[in-house]
């Protein structure tokens, strides 16, 4: 098991996540209105667990921070907290964070027969060819983003 408590890189800041406390927050079941306000007083006593929501296998999970502007096309922008599940199988089309030649980034995966691309989602940066000279893993795939607010 790999053991990560907080790991900067250039392109991602990897923590492991705390599940030592369940983080029951106030919870809206009934959704909230894009319309017109609706009283939403009656519904603060159910709560919600942010960690059972989101994390479906902890033992392999992780959260990492996006460093920059290669997913932007994909909605993952610099500063995005990102989820990721080590333990799902790395399939073609999913993004994920691999780790190449030391740098972790995260990247579209296409797959192609024999070959593995890594694909940026942003026209100003070029797809990333693995080959068999790279030191290469698919280090675990994005499940969740969380985003905030300006």
């Amino acid at each position: 098991m790999l053991h990560l408590v907080h790991q900067a890189h250039r392109a991602l800041e990897i923590f492991s996540p705390d599940f030592s406390r369940s983080l029951d927050l106030p919870f809206v079941n009934q959704g909230i209105s894009a319309g017109f306000p609706s009283p939403a007083d009656d519904f603060l006593d159910l709560k919600i667990d942010l960690n059972r929501e989101f994390i479906k296998n902890p033992n392999a999970t992780f959260y990492a921070r996006v460093r920059g502007k290669s997913m932007i096309g994909a909605g993952l922008n610099d500063g995005d907290l990102l989820i990721i599940d080590r333990s799902l199988e790395p399939e073609h089309r999913k993004i994920a964070v691999c780790f190449i030649d030391g740098e972790f980034t995260v990247k579209r995966i296409k797959k192609e027969s024999d070959k593995i691309w890594l694909m940026p989602e942003n026209e100003d940066y070029q797809p990333i060819k693995v080959t068999v000279d790279n030191e290469f893993i698919i280090w675990g795939v994005v499940t969740t983003v969380i985003k905030k607010v300006d």
